[in-house]
């Protein structure tokens, strides 16, 4: 049997979204709700993957040099390669007989016939894939229409000039999209009907001016294509194609690399053939979009934009300014309560905020298309922890809408109430954030300069979806034109930049490269702040501040503690650390790093002479006073974490770090020679120094390897810590206190520096003190041999926690440093690599030495505590890893924690599975 590749709204299932795309199933899906909705049918996505199948191979090599963003001048000639292949292409066997079929059905069910010049049938052609890609791919409106065709529209709706409206915007959209010419041609020849005409807005232009349009925009395409096809079954057969095209846009490209949509979650575009309602009817018609709850703070009203006299595109391209929702409520009352009810019951049979698009023809409404809310993180956690609340979805699912994302971006910083600047403008706060950069006017300039390490603000008048590759290069998005529902602003919030739109006091020359307000000019590479919280706009750089928890993230939060089985804990260098990791809700430190504690000069004098003395008696008269100098930092950090334990990580990275480098020692010895001064003690210096340079310092003598050289260096360490616990103990203070030692290859290791070193210095505070401590000792699991040799080293501590970063550098025999710089980003794009290993955790490598060496710890010594405190203890895909294994918590950076809590539960409720794409 031949396949089926076509389907009407009523027999379709809405739930097979891979098969009919996001907009079609939201039409298959209004339709059998009762809601009204314009006859239609879909052409599933199988057809369009049909359309590509005869060139794949030479397509897909196209897309992945697209992918990798190459400079202008190869994109274009990619395009160009990558177009004409897909414009060779035919419709797959079969397609057109059953687009003809399913058009006489359409005919029969509207009583209008196309092509029919007395009663025409218009159609739109709608592209939509499985997941939103807001603005990606390409829809045609008003096909069918001709110059024949046109005066049966007007005759059938007794409005000439909405007839002729109609037309010249079809003529303009298929010679955009379908043919491929530049639409610079068609909007400069429309400003100048416009300006002759002294039209301020297009419903302004008289019939007259329409009509001249349309010959214009005619003249146009046959100048660059041929003649503008009459016929509106090839119009219908030309726009399918190009729908089909659009998913292989450079945008879409970009978009789909950016968003991680790989063909696992959508695969090609569905066409969506719908009958044409019209907004553009007159003053009693319009156009909008309306989202079930507020996108930007969660309240819940409905919220959005309507626009009289209008098609989608006006309100989505940001042309002309819409009235709010609110406005549309006062003029249309029974439009409004039936819109209302209509997205509040889409709303509950999705468990989800909606963005439903309506047109409203002479007087009656339509539904278009539904979809989830693309929302500021604020309002994606407060409609989550909301709608559970009401009872519209569970506490579990409320986890599973919000984003590990959205809960890093609710930490994104705002402007400074202390700082004095006045904003030089103010647009509407389309996406949360405040960020300063240097202005740019085109999204490839963005792009550029991005590259070479720069921080750009992109401003527009508009954006187009175009754009997008500028707008993931940027730190923020700012126009001078459009609404909340304008292009900008949906992308802007659906990739988490900051962005301000419809700052209508900017005036933006794209061509000059400048911008300007208020008589002061901003030209390409200027300083400015934007303030996507705000909605405001400074000149130069405005300081920030970090910005608290809001109370429904603490709530959604708490939930998720109620159903995580992994614990979260941070990784902390400084006091300040500590308090930023307890407020953020971090049951712990899994890793507090020494090592910045002695970055200060008295200290960092003391520790080299520490590490050049030459006898055990010179190393411990200087690590007696620099024990007490840290005594302080530990007393406060365990106060600040009173009853929570604090794993203290024992001096880690190679010595040399912390001596000044030979060269520089060098330097100085010639400089005090020519001075005339002594230079034996440079000298001495120099020879120590050079004595103490490695080939390999990365492996050499640092961590447990120096408490084993050294022991009195442990001791030290171990007592600085005993002595800090046991006065917090006598002060009435609950310290809990874990000594972690790095580097460890062999158990005799930890049993030497244990003996040694860190056991004496207990019992002599101890004794001392009359204080009893309970201090953990474990071990960093960083090396290969650690992990293989977990039988015995799980048997020696108390606890073990992974230093993934370290493990991973072992495991690849990679230089972090040098990789990430070098080659892995070609890793990447050649596919070598599916991430970056110190970014998310390898699973087939680094992760299979953690399941193993943690079951085996677990098997050997029950009462063990198992922790991961590498970067990848913050890391979403990691978290969901961890969950399958035998580790009992992960440890994060302080701004990480709240997102560890979040991943962690969602690993939990999805049983260690991937958490869904909202």
């Amino acid at each position: 049997m031949p396949k089926k590749y076509v389907y009407d709204f009523e027999e379709a299932d809405y739930r097979n979204k891979k098969l009919f795309g996001g907009k079609g199933a939201s039409l298959i899906q209004m339709t059998q709700l009762g809601l009204r909705v314009p006859p239609g049918f879909i052409i599933t996505t199988e057809a369009c993957k049909d359309f590509f199948a005869p060139r794949r191979a030479e397509i897909a090599e196209l897309e992945a040099l697209l992918e990798k963003q190459p400079p202008p001048e190869v994109r274009d000639q990619a395009i160009g390669k990558l177009f004409a292949l897909i414009n060779g292409l035919d419709l797959p066997q079969g397609l057109w007989e059953e687009v003809l079929q399913h058009m006489r059905r359409l005919e029969e069910k509207v009583g209008r016939k196309f092509g029919d010049p007395e009663n025409p049938l218009l159609v739109s052609v709608r592209s939509g894939a499985a997941v939103s890609m807001p603005g990606m791919m390409d829809t045609v409106l008003n096909l069918g229409l001709n110059d024949q065709t046109v005066k049966g529209l007007a005759k059938q709706t007794g409005n000439e000039w909405f007839a002729y409206d109609a037309y010249r915007r079809f003529v303009n959209m298929f010679g955009r999209i379908v043919l491929g010419i530049d639409d610079k041609l068609f909007s400069s020849a429309w400003e100048e009907i416009k300006k002759k005409y002294n039209a301020k807005e297009d419903p302004d232009v008289p019939l007259e001016g329409l009509k001249e349009a349309v010959e214009r925009f005619k003249e146009i395409i046959r100048r660059q294509y041929g003649e503008f096809p009459q016929d509106p079954w090839e119009q219908l057969k030309l726009a399918i194609k190009a729908v089909f095209r659009s998913w292989d846009s450079p945008r879409a490209i970009f978009y789909r690399v950016a968003e991680k949509i790989t063909p696992d979650v959508a695969d090609c575009t569905a066409v969506n053939v719908v009958t044409m309602v019209f907004g553009n009817m007159g003053w009693d018609s319009g156009t909008g979009v309306v989202f079930s709850r507020d996108v930007a703070t969660g309240e819940n009203r409905l919220y959005g934009e309507f626009l009289p006299v209008a098609q989608g595109e006006d309100v989505v391209a940001g042309i002309r300014t819409p009235m709010d929702i609110e406005e549309f409520r006062k003029r249309f009352p029974h439009l409004y309560d039936e819109l209302y009810k209509g997205v509040k019951l889409l709303e509950k049979a999705n468990k989800d905020v909606q963005d439903v698009e309506f047109t409203v023809e002479r007087g009656k409404l339509y539904f278009l298309q539904c979809r989830n809310a693309k929302m500021t993180p604020l309002a994606r956690v407060k409609t989550a922890v909301d709608m559970a609340k009401e009872g519209v979805i569970t506490k579990e699912e409320a986890l599973l809408k919000v984003s590990p994302d959205h809960v890093l971006q609710l930490l994104y910083p705002r402007i400074d109430p202390k700082a004095k600047a006045q904003p030089i403008a103010k647009g509407l706060p389309a996406s949360p954030g405040a960020v300063s950069g240097q202005l740019v006017f085109h999204p490839d300039d963005a792009v550029r300069w991005a590259r070479e390490g720069k921080k750009v603000i992109l401003a527009r008048v508009e954006t187009k979806p175009d754009d997008v590759h500028g707008f993931y290069a940027a730190v923020g998005i700012l126009t001078s034109r459009g609404g909340m529902t304008s292009h900008a602003a949906v992308v802007a919030r659906a990739i988490g930049k900051p962005a301000v739109v419809g700052a209508e006091a900017l005036v933006i020359d794209e061509a000059a490269k400048t911008m300007s307000v208020g008589g002061q000019v901003f030209k390409e590479g200027d300083w400015v702040t934007i303030d996507g919280n705000t909605g405001n706009v400074y000149a130069g750089v405005v300081p920030t501040v970090e910005p608290e928890l809001i109370p429904e993230l603490e709530e959604l939060l708490s939930w998720a503690d109620e159903v995580r089985r992994l614990g979260v804990r941070a990784n902390a260098d400084l006091p300040e650390d500590a308090a930023l990791a307890r407020k953020f809700g971090a049951r712990g430190i899994g890793l507090l790093r020494i090592e910045r504690m002695f970055r200060k000069p008295e200290r960092l004098d003391l520790l080299r002479k520490v590490i050049l003395a030459e006898t055990r008696e010179e190393r411990v008269k200087h690590l007696e006073p620099l024990y007490r100098m840290l005594k302080g930092d530990f007393k406060e950090i365990f106060k600040i974490m009173d009853g929570l334990p604090v794993i203290v990580r024992l001096i880690d990275p190679p010595l040399h770090e912390f001596l000044p480098k030979p060269e520089e020692v060098l330097q100085q010895i010639y400089e005090a020679k020519a001075a005339g001064r002594d230079t034996k003690e440079l000298e001495r210096l120099y020879a120590r120094v050079k004595a103490l340079q490695e080939a390999n310092p990365m492996l050499g003598h640092r961590g447990v390897r120096v408490g084993v050289t050294y022991p009195e260096f442990y001791y030290y360490l171990s007592r600085a810590i005993a002595e800090a616990a046991a006065e917090l103990k006598k002060e009435g203070h609950n310290p809990v206190v874990e000594i972690m030692i790095p580097q460890v290859s062999d158990v005799r290791e930890i049993r030497y520096v244990k003996e040694k070193g860190i056991l004496p210095a207990l019992r002599d505070v101890e004794k001392e003190t009359g204080v009893r401590l309970e201090v953990k000792i474990g071990t960093m699991v960083e090396t290969v041999r650690a992990a293989l040799t977990m039988d015995q080293i799980a048997k020696e501590v108390d606890f073990i926690s992974f230093g993934t970063n370290d493990l991973t550098q072992a495991v690849f025999s990679f230089s972090r440093d040098d990789a990430e710089n070098k080659f892995i980003p070609q890793y990447l794009d050649l596919k070598i690599l599916d991430a970056d290993p110190f970014e998310t955790l390898d699973v087939a490598g680094v992760g299979k030495l953690v399941e193993l060496a943690a079951r085996t710890a677990k098997e050997v010594n029950p009462k063990i505590e198992v922790g991961v405190c590498g970067e990848h203890g913050g890391d979403p895909k990691s978290i969901y890893f961890f969950e399958k294994t035998a580790v009992d918590y992960v440890s994060a950076s302080p701004f990480r924690v709240p997102l560890a809590r979040l991943a962690a539960a969602q690993a939990r409720i999805l049983g260690g599975g991937k958490a869904d794409r909202e």
